[in-house]
């Protein structure tokens, strides 16, 4: 298979999902019923109103552990195809990857110093 068969096939794919997303969403609005009730834009939850505001703001300490959450995660998400990779490039990916694991356990190292890990 050549490379513009593929890509052919990539298009394909892309216009039958968009086709079919759009197809599902006509269908959804063309059958499923609308009702204006004002009670509908009011906050709730399980069923009775909340008493706090919609717009609340989080405490700063929880940003640490979103950032933390997301440098981990995003190591994962290269890590997966690193591995296959890793057969056909041999050394020089496993450099990559080891510099790449030095830079995040540097920010472990960082966010352990400022404390990012103490119970509050």
């Amino acid at each position: 298979m050549n490379a513009l068969t593929q890509y052919a096939l990539l298009l394909g794919l892309t216009l039958g999902t968009v086709a079919l997303v759009l197809s599902l969403y006509a269908l959804a609005r063309a059958i499923g019923r609308t009702r204006v009730e004002p009670v509908k834009d009011v906050p709730a939850t399980a069923g009775s109103l909340a008493r706090d505001p919609v717009w609340v703001r989080y405490h700063a300490r929880y940003y640490g552990y979103a950032l933390l959450f997301l440098a981990f995660d995003m190591e994962m998400a290269f890590m997966y195809p690193w591995a296959v990779v890793y057969r056909e490039e041999g050394l020089v990916a496993l450099l990559d990857m080891g510099v790449f694991l030095a830079i995040l356990f540097l920010g472990l190292l960082y966010g352990w110093s400022q404390g990012a890990f103490r119970r509050q």
